[in-house]
């Protein structure tokens, strides 16, 4: 949300656009690290590890970029809890092209984590409506009934 301000409440001054660009960036970002682990790969390559260390590298990012897209979308629906959040802090640094995929799917239908803050902004309003609804009448002259 941190691109969309509060345009996503409403959807103005520009929330169209941003989310175009929102994606747009995300997905160069997603490629331009794509290139970083293929170069990675080539450096791998060219060190002679041999094939053990190279298969043990691929499949530890395909991994830990499939469970960071998933964590990264289910936050887009519920707050993460804080605990589980910095314990996985390592994993989602490793997975990193993961993140980026989800930021990048979610932005195609809205703005990343807009349904959760509609949802915590829908309930705000009604608990303030409802703490500042006053009451009509005095209370002290009602009638008790019998």
């Amino acid at each position: 949300m941190r691109f969309f301000g509060t345009t996503w409440v409403d959807h103005t001054d520009g929330y169209l656009l941003r989310r175009i660009g929102v994606a747009v960036g995300s997905l160069a970002a997603a490629v331009a690290a794509c290139l970083v682990l293929r170069f990675a790969y080539q450096g791998l390559q060219l060190a002679n590890t041999g094939s053990f260390v190279t298969l043990l590298v691929v499949v530890m990012f395909a991994v830990c970029s499939a469970l960071a897209f998933r964590t990264t979308w289910d936050t887009f629906s519920r707050r993460p809890e804080p605990d589980r959040q910095s314990s996985l802090r390592g994993l989602l640094a490793i997975g990193f092209v993961g993140s980026l995929l989800a930021y990048f799917f979610r932005s195609l239908t809205e703005a990343p984590g807009e349904k959760l803050h509609r949802q915590e902004y829908e309930e705000a309003r009604r608990t303030h409506a409802k703490r500042t609804s006053r009451r009509t009448g005095n209370p002290a002259k009602k009638r008790r009934r019998q």
